[in-house]
């Protein structure tokens, strides 16, 4: 099965059908996504937090993406997979910002970028879609803006920051990116620009109503217990399953009941006899 193409996206939202999206760090996980026809993977830089133990995505570096997007494109053979551009790679310049992406797609093998920002970030997604790379964008809660925010706050819920976030959108769409990210945006006013634009929007906290849907590989996957983010969904629990299976190894290595000699390997007699008599 060939891999899935801008062209492929933009004909699921033509014809009425949602995108799935999750996020993905590795081989593993991007092998099984795949088995699954996953149709779009994200290198997220949410992987400061979830992998690498970062409090937000802001320390997140290019080495990082590319060392996890190498390993994602290894996985997965038919998902698109989109990289992450991190903060402060592409938001001094245009130049700035093509060099870096132009990495994401020959070192780290990603058939496209994601980056934030809205209106005043349309410059530079014309300027890297010119070159031919796919550019995703990312408006409403932008993480790496985080400490302008205050928080993880819903975006647009008045008129002027809904109008900015229509213009944004519009933006974006007129200078050539493919698909747009609305992240904790109200139901309504993500339905709103999700018909007005013919390219795909892909929610998280954004509703029902957005053509695609992306999740944080683990918030889906139930690996984090201390907090379970509003827009989320435990499809599995799997930090119950493994603090079980530890738990378990812990107990039969103790109690020495495994290893055993199903997962063990013998040797001829004859030879383990001469190995004894060697001083």
């Amino acid at each position: 099965m060939p891999r899935v193409t801008v062209r492929d996206v933009a004909e699921m939202k033509a014809n009425g059908r949602k995108i799935p999206m999750i996020t993905a760090y590795d081989y593993t996980t991007a092998l099984m996504a795949d088995a699954a026809d996953v149709p779009i993977l994200l290198v997220g830089d949410s992987l400061g937090m979830v992998v690498l133990g970062y409090e937000s995505t802001i320390q997140v570096t290019m080495e990082d993406i590319v060392h996890h997007c190498k390993a994602v494109v290894r996985g997965a053979k038919k998902a698109m997979v989109v990289a992450d551009l991190p903060f402060m790679t592409y938001q001094v310049d245009p130049a700035q910002a093509m060099t870096n992406a132009a990495r994401l797609i020959q070192d780290g093998g990603a058939q496209a970028v994601k980056l934030e920002g809205g209106e005043w970030m349309a410059d530079t997604v014309a300027r890297i879609a010119q070159c031919g790379i796919p550019v995703m964008g990312h408006i409403g809660l932008t993480p790496q803006s985080i400490n302008s925010f205050g928080g993880y706050r819903v975006q647009g819920r008045d008129r002027r920051a809904g109008a900015q976030l229509l213009r944004d959108a519009k933006a974006l769409e007129e200078a050539g990116a493919f698909a747009v990210v609305l992240e904790l945006v109200p139901t309504q006013l993500a339905g709103l620009i999700s018909r007005r634009l013919t390219v795909p929007t892909i929610g998280i906290g954004a509703g029902p109503e957005c053509d695609g849907q992306v999740q944080v590989l683990h918030d889906m996957l139930g690996l984090f217990t201390d907090f379970v983010p509003r827009h989320a969904r435990q499809f599995a629990k799997l930090a119950e399953s493994m603090r079980e299976a530890f738990a378990t190894y812990v107990e039969q290595v103790e109690d020495g009941s495994f290893p055993t000699s199903r997962q063990s390997f013998n040797m001829d007699e004859s030879v383990l006899e001469e190995l004894a008599v060697i001083p």
